[in-house]
């Protein structure tokens, strides 16, 4: 068993030392999304290997049909983890909206006590990937080696859909599969408490076109007697709700699990209430299913949509017509154990079954993907809620996302792996917006807690 101890004085001791190589790595424009970066996407890569290198790892950059990845393997005693990350950043325009270079990364003072580090990249995912990176770089200074086996996959096209991911997966399946899954792309609850993510909402998308009529028609030739398709389509949607906010598709709630009571509690202490997340958009009443609480409606239960509707004239002033055809966007986040590919044929035969006889409906899927959860009381949560409270001594949040990580169901789909999620982000870091920032509390308690949650992973200990 390796002493954490002498590893957590090591991070404090070293903070300005991490913090230069942390600034080494930003100061790479790994833009991904645009091919006049691509070399500073490999030089980003090239980056991490050298670097993962220096502290014993067997480091690589692996070739794919675009960005390159990073694979890098250490030996160790305790259990096989594999840490993701991304190096690849998000385009920085309007670029007059910076305050400073967002290349030239630095640590500002925010307010009084308390600094951040700002840079394209500072906190998604740059900084966070680092975090873990450190934590393995003290424990080698220390012990000379590391309480767990660990694998390291860092992708390069995370911020433009990571088209290379899942072949690159597939490819090498054996050489990735690991006991579980860490990925260090998530935020904390506030800047004082820490959060493990234990559910991910899925996601089906579609998008649907009704036709009529073989041409725009004009409303006082036709008006009253020819279907009207922006009409049918809106019935249809507005159909999907009932008057309590449920979704009425036959089926939809199947496999829809009710959030256990204690974690209800946990998540109402948390002071968060529908009043706290509507006031700063500009909105005071709750639209979803009622008698649920705001945090049980976006992390826990299922929705439908409307993403965009379009149909008829829409240009300025005025045109009399009823169009040919209307078109909408549907989106359903999915939870626990909901079937895409069922939520997907149900809602095309919903829609179906209200389409009169001479009109004519098509549907265009828009990807599928179930949602991930994990045990809210799994000896993996367990320790690492214990590591993150010893450290920031507040009790560690199970939280879920009403986003979706497709990776993490890759790593269950493609390697049967759970995934940990921990992050140190904040919800006011602007990652993907002008000055972007990761407080610097972050980055140095992030090291402390991966070399904690290591530990705990490779000790046993869940209490």
């Amino acid at each position: 068993m390796l002493d954490v101890t002498p590893v957590l004085d090591r991070l404090d001791r070293s903070l300005d030392d991490s913090l230069e190589r942390l600034f080494g790595l930003l100061a790479i424009p790994s833009i991904s999304t645009d091919p006049a970066y691509a070399s500073e996407c490999r030089k980003a890569a090239e980056w991490l290997v050298k670097d993962l290198r220096s502290i014993g790892f067997e480091a690589s950059v692996r070739e794919t049909q675009g960005h390159p990845m990073v694979v890098a393997h250490h030996d160790g005693e305790g259990p096989h983890v594999l840490f993701y990350g991304h190096y690849d950043v998000q385009p920085v325009d309007p670029l007059n909206l910076w305050d400073t270079d967002p290349f030239q990364p630095a640590v500002k003072e925010v307010e009084p006590g308390r600094k951040a580090i700002t840079a394209r990249g500072a906190s998604d995912d740059k900084g966070q990937l680092m975090t873990f990176v450190e934590a393995c770089r003290a424990y080698k200074a220390v012990h000379g080696k590391l309480p767990c086996r660990v694998t390291i996959l860092f992708e390069g096209e995370e911020e433009s859909g990571s088209p290379s991911l899942k072949p690159f997966m597939e490819a090498n399946a054996d050489e990735l599969k690991a006991d579980f899954a860490l990925v260090c792309d998530t935020t904390m609850w506030d800047r004082e408490t820490p959060a493990i993510c234990v559910g991910l909402r899925g996601l089906v998308g579609e998008e649907v076109t009704v036709r009529a009529a073989d041409r725009d028609l004009h409303s006082g030739f036709f008006g009253g007697l020819a279907a009207n398709p922006i009409r049918i389509l809106s019935r249809a949607l507005a159909d999907l709700h009932d008057e309590n906010g449920r979704v009425t598709i036959p089926g939809f709630y199947d496999g829809v699990e009710e959030t256990p009571e204690a974690i209800l509690q946990s998540w109402n202490a948390l002071g968060c209430d529908a009043e706290a997340l509507l006031q700063p958009i500009g909105l005071s009443q709750p639209a979803g299913e009622k008698d649920r609480t705001a945090l049980e409606l976006i992390w826990a239960r299922p929705t439908a949509e409307f993403n965009g509707v379009s149909g008829g004239y829409t240009g300025e002033g005025f045109k009399t017509v009823i169009p040919a055809e209307a078109h909408a966007k549907i989106s359903f986040r999915l939870v626990h154990r909901q079937d895409p590919a069922k939520i997907r044929e149900a809602f095309r035969a919903f829609v179906r079954a209200r389409i009169p006889a001479d009109c004519s409906v098509e549907f265009h899927p828009h990807g599928g993907s179930p949602a991930i959860q994990l045990s809210y009381d799994s000896p993996l949560v367990r320790r690492a809620q214990a590591a993150l409270t010893d450290e920031w001594q507040r009790d560690a949040v199970a939280v879920a996302m009403g986003g979706s990580i497709p990776i993490v169901g890759d790593f269950q789909n493609l390697l049967g792996m759970d995934s940990l999620l921990v992050g140190f982000g904040l919800a006011d870091d602007r990652i993907h917006s002008p000055n972007e920032k990761y407080e610097l509390s972050s980055f140095h308690r992030g090291q402390r807690s991966w070399a904690r949650i290591l530990s705990a992973l490779a000790n046993g200990k869940d209490e």
